[in-house]
């Protein structure tokens, strides 16, 4: 372990020049502090990806291994197995999922995308990877096909042809079936693009295509020419088969159903029109909108179910997008929230050529997915135990804890289960292949979310699995209905004017602040018991910024900090309505931007309202938005700041304790010139969530969402390194707060609580904090606060402070223990639980031999650590030159402490503390949109999350053992499972020839016989998950012996299978060799005329 000595400055080193990696400061020899990270502690990767899998495409399921693939648009593959088994993969081009195909229980997936790509995945590794691709140039694939137990893989194009691959090797065969050879010679127009392509559940050897015109063929693979066609005038979308192989079903674009029979090709044997109004005169009904998909499955004991999506009257406006179920004579329309993208049935047999017994419909949406239960009446859904509800309600921030208190998963999943809705399917969730991972880390995390509706969820995010545990909904407290002539209203009414903006948790004390974007903190105490609050407490404060040379500023609160200042009316009732309030008049009135409920609360066990403190309009101006909050439960304090200062509640008394504008902070320390400004003149709202494209906002965008993507820190923004004087309209704003034990004043020889707060301008400043004695004294004597002027000052805003002891280690905020709130008459056991813990205050002998404490803060641009109580810079880092940091987080690795960066560069980056040397320092992702960087957060142990897509959170760990241990922690995907028996022929299909035909595709379509495909049809690229790349994937010779032993197993398995069939086939030999000896001895003696 490296021993950090620091050592001299080094001559003509100016603070200025900190482009150096790590710059010691001062003459301090004693600061000997073992620094126990290295390099090597550290790696980045990314981990797992939860949520809805962002603008769905396709869908495929295995339904042997009991396994759905999703992939979407911007070439993203999500494989579901069990809950808690997942898995994310990514095809290079990015290009769209057209289709996938399993091939049933090989552990393969075939992908086609719309750059005319097919690949072959290979799912018998945790990660999955491609093992090979087949790119065409000349013609553009439309549709897939591989039968079940087949390796070769039908490939439909646009100008009418179907390619033929091997799977195996992924070559094509020189076997096409051109379009001109389809269709009969007769016809003139070309039959437009293959849109379907399926064999005779019975004879493989027949091959049904379907193209968009409305022609069906059905092709003789064998004398390569069309057994029959059949040509319908509408327009085919999709073809399903009876599963006897005698029938088959289309659906069509003016919302029309055909039945054939394979043998008659004039006319369908029945056209319907399920959802079309019947005319009485017997014409034909009136066309609907088209029928995309549809699936005819059989069952033994009743009638099959017809299923399809679309085909709904074109006078349904505004109906929501409806799947179709026809069993019988009874038909259900099944509506949905979103417009439907795919469905499958799921059937009890993989076989084709077998009654289906269908059990469930899965139904991809844009934003979902729901299982349907067909066994049930009224067909309810399945409850998906998959976390795909992220985006509910577009979020618009997140925060992220890992090692929290053992108690609180437990305690929050309690209070989340009765939030369950009712009336599920009884059954099983029906995708449940594959196996959990074997992981051993285990430490609870929990992930918050906050969304632009004003919900916020808790989830568990242990062990790289997420589950939604509890959901708080802050818009309760608020009347919902807005009247148009509150000015409130008019001026900033936006669509969504609850959500939360900042969330600041104690997961000790259970505390939970949240600020919302129309200027409003809500403080939540947890609690397991119902209570019904009669009045919701209420804090107004206004927050005003004035910089008049003549006048002092009046409402930014007074010099004199121990009292609320004037300018806070603390009451409990609603806003007070002035008469001023509908009149746009100079003073514009104390409105604030929402209105508090004034009838009584019902509040479930959970997050229940402890007070609501709103920001009021002052002047006719809107109040600026809140850019920092804080809590400390063991003080009783909460603090929020915006552009034009900072306000401390104390949620104990509901009292404000103080108010003060920004530039009151310096006191006449005050490091800028700044600028007298008039109070009419517009200003610019600098807390807002402006676009990224932005510099500014106008007071009209002050409530506005954050959901498109807005965030304060506008890219555009000009961050000029003179900070002498201030641009007129520039405002700064408080950026971050932390509270703890600390020297408040140079020299101090004792502990006592203090708040720092970093500026927007990069300064850090202190108040000290002076508090009653716990009991019945901190109910009545109020709380002091006292400015105890400026600690340092960084280029950039400041993101981050946190506080070291004199070995290091890391100074937790204190905290009181969570306790019941809603019991009283326990009074005496409660005070003892809330007195505030005690602080080991370092001797002072000590004080004149080593520092006692560390603050290290972390600004856009650098990093210093300053020691306390002698108040010098020991060690400054500069981050970064040309970009700046949007995250910053202390946070402590299982060998030490250190701080975490993300910069708008996408480089993430760790220092070690107190040292702030470089450890590691990737070029991760480039921020391609803001909500990267609004959702970005560091968190202990080197784990790490961001919302990687509005539905998605991607999760990334930047610790070495965490890197080294996820190969275990991953689930399995494939697991071997027997093939299920073939379906009984039966004796008399045996004898006489019925039964399914087979095919020996090999002798079609291999090179002997079908020759070599043209070489500038299709390009063969290997994939990086050839064997060579499984080595290092299935974790070295374990997988290759498990790859082995399931080889072995399936060799067995299918001699196992030959042996059956031989066996099967010399019965039929020996039972045909019998009757056709019987009829022999029958027929010997009769002449011809007696037959």
């Amino acid at each position: 372990m490296k021993k950090f000595n620091i050592r001299k400055v080094l001559d003509g080193l100016k603070e200025a020049s900190s482009s150096t990696p790590s710059v010691q400061v001062g003459p301090q020899e004693n600061h000997l502090i073992q620094e126990t990270l290295q390099s090597e502690h550290f790696q980045l990767c990314k981990t797992v990806r939860h949520g809805f899998p962002y603008q769905p495409s396709s869908m495929a399921f295995d339904p042997v291994q009991k396994i759905l693939a999703v992939g979407t648009q911007r070439g993203a593959l999500r494989l579901f197995g069990r809950p808690g088994v997942e898995c994310y993969c990514q095809h290079e081009s990015g290009a769209a999922v057209i289709q996938l195909q399993f091939l049933i229980n090989e552990g393969a997936l075939v992908s086609a995308l719309a750059d005319d790509s097919v690949h072959l995945w290979n799912l018998r590794q945790k990660r999955p990877a491609i093992l090979h691709s087949l790119k065409f140039s000349k013609e553009r694939m439309t549709f897939c096909h591989v039968p079940f137990q087949s390796k070769w893989l039908y490939i439909g194009t646009e100008r009418g042809n179907i390619h033929i691959v091997n799977v195996e090797s992924f070559m094509l065969s020189g076997y096409v079936i051109m379009w001109n050879k389809a269709i009969e010679l007769s016809s003139k127009a070309h039959p437009g693009p293959v849109v379907h392509i399926s064999d005779n559940p019975m004879d493989e050897g027949k091959l049904m295509i379907g193209y968009e015109s409305g022609i069906v063929v059905l092709w003789d693979l064998k004398s390569k020419k069309a057994d029959y066609r059949y040509t319908h005038d509408e327009a085919i979308h999709s073809v399903a088969w009876h599963h006897e192989g005698k029938q088959f079903i289309c659906s069509h674009s003016d919302g029309t159903l055909t039945i054939w029979n394979i043998r008659g090709q004039g006319k369908p044997i029945q056209t319907i029109t399920p959802h079309g109004k019947q005319p009485k005169d017997g014409k034909k009904p009136e066309p609907c909108k088209p029928i995309l998909k549809v699936e005819y499955k059989t069952t033994r004991s009743g009638e099959p179910f017809i299923i399809f999506s679309g085909g709904l009257s074109y006078d349904t406006v505004g109906r929501r997008p409806c799947l179709t179920v026809m069993h019988g004579k009874s038909t259900a329309v099944l509506e949905m929230d979103y417009p439907i993208v795919d469905f499958l049935t799921l059937c009890e047999t993989p076989y084709p050529n077998d009654f289906q017994e269908p059990y469930a419909v899965v139904v991809l949406l844009e934003k979902d997915l729901v299982v349907i239960d067909l066994a049930q009446n009224g067909y309810p859904i399945f409850e998906n135990p998959y976390p795909l509800t992220i985006h509910e309600s577009p979020v618009t921030c997140c925060e992220y804890f890992a090692d929290c208190p053992a108690d609180l998963i437990p305690a929050l999943y309690s209070v989340g289960s009765r939030q369950k809705r009712q009336g599920y399917s009884k059954k099983e969730w029906p995708i449940s292949g594959g196996n959990w991972g074997q992981g051993t880390q285990s430490y609870p995390e929990i992930i918050i979310t906050g969304h632009a509706d004003g919900t916020v969820k808790f989830w568990d995010a242990s062990a790289i699995m997420l589950q939604v545990l509890y959901k708080l909904k802050t818009a309760k407290v608020f009347d919902r209905n807005r009247s148009k002539d509150d000015k409130g209203s008019t001026e900033v009414s936006d669509e969504d004017p609850f959500a939360i903006q900042i969330m600041a948790w104690c997961p000790e004390s259970r505390m939970l602040c949240v600020a919302g974007v129309s200027a409003n903190v809500i403080i939540y105490r947890f609690s397991k018991l119902e209570v019904t609050t009669e009045v919701v407490q209420l804090l107004e404060v206004r927050m005003q910024y004035e910089l008049n040379e003549t006048e002092s500023p009046d409402g930014g609160g007074e010099q004199t900090s121990a009292h609320p200042t004037p300018g806070a009316s603390p009451q409990t009732s609603g806003p007070p309505s002035h008469p001023s309030t509908s009149s746009n008049n100079s003073d514009g009135g104390n409105m604030p931007c929402l209105k508090v409920r004034s009838t009584p609360l019902k509040q479930s066990p959970g997050y229940q309202v402890d007070l609501v403190v709103q920001l009021v309009w002052v002047s006719g101006e809107p109040p600026q938005q809140i850019t920092s909050l804080a809590l400390n439960s063991s003080y009783g304090l909460v603090v929020f700041g915006n552009s034009n200062g900072l306000a401390v509640v104390d949620y104990i008394q509901k009292t404000v304790v103080l108010n003060l504008g920004t530039v009151e902070l310096y006191g006449s320390n005050d490091p800028y010139q700044r600028q007298p400004r008039s109070p009419r003149k517009s200003r610019q709202p600098s807390g807002g969530l402006c676009d990224i494209n932005e510099g500014s906002a106008t007071s009209e965008d002050r409530c506005k969402s954050p959901t498109s993507d807005h965030r304060d820190n506008s890219f555009s923004r000009s961050r000029s390194s003179s900070v002498t004087s201030i641009d007129k309209e520039a405002r700064e704003s408080i950026s971050s707060f932390h509270f703890c034990e600390t020297f408040a004043r140079k020299g101090d020889s004792t502990l006592t609580p203090c708040l720092y707060v970093g500026t927007s301008l990069g300064t850090v400043l202190v108040l000290a904090l002076t508090l009653p004695p716990a009991g019945e004294q901190r109910q009545l004597q109020p709380v002091i606060i006292s400015p105890s002027g400026m600690l340092v000052r960084l280029k950039g805003s400041v993101l981050r402070v946190a506080f070291l002891d004199s070995t290091g280690s890391l100074l937790p905020p204190i905290h009181e223990p969570w306790y019941e709130p809603n019991i009283t008459a326990d009074g005496e056991e409660r005070e003892k639980v809330r007195k505030r813990r005690p602080v080991s205050v370092s001797p002072s002998t000590s004080q004149d031999l080593s520092e006692s404490q560390y603050a290290v803060v972390c600004s856009e641009k650098q990093a210093k650590v300053i020691s306390l109580p002698s108040q010098t810079c020991i060690y400054k880092h500069s981050i970064t030159e040309t970009s700046f940091v949007l995250r910053a987080d202390v946070v402590q690795m299982s060998q030490g402490m250190c701080v975490a960066c993300f910069c708008a560069n996408g480089h993430i980056m760790t220092l070690s503390v107190p040292g702030l040397r470089p450890l590691m320092d990737v070029n991760y992702l480039p921020l391609t949109d803001m909500r990267i960087a609004r959702t970005f957060c560091f968190t202990n142990l080197g784990q790490a999350m961001y919302l990687c897509s509005p539905t998605e959170i991607q999760r990334i760990t930047y610790s070495q053992d965490t890197c080294e241990n996820l190969q275990e922690m991953l689930g399995e995907l494939f697991t071997p499972v027997e093939t299920p028996e073939a379906p009984n022929r039966g004796f008399f299909k045996g004898l006489f020839g019925g039964g399914a035909q087979s095919l020996d595709r090999e002798e079609l379509f291999g090179e002997i016989s079908a020759g070599k495909a043209s070489r500038s049809l299709a390009q063969h690229i290997p994939g990086p998950g050839g064997i060579e790349g499984m080595k290092g994937a299935a974790s070295g010779i374990v997988g290759d012996l498990a790859r082995a032993r399931i080889a072995l197993d399936e060799r067995g398995q299918k001699l196992g299978e030959l042996d059956e069939r031989t066996a099967a086939m010399m019965t039929s030999a020996d039972s045909f060799s019998k009757h056709a000896h019987d009829m022999m001895l029958k027929c010997k003696d009769k002449k011809w005329y007696q037959f």
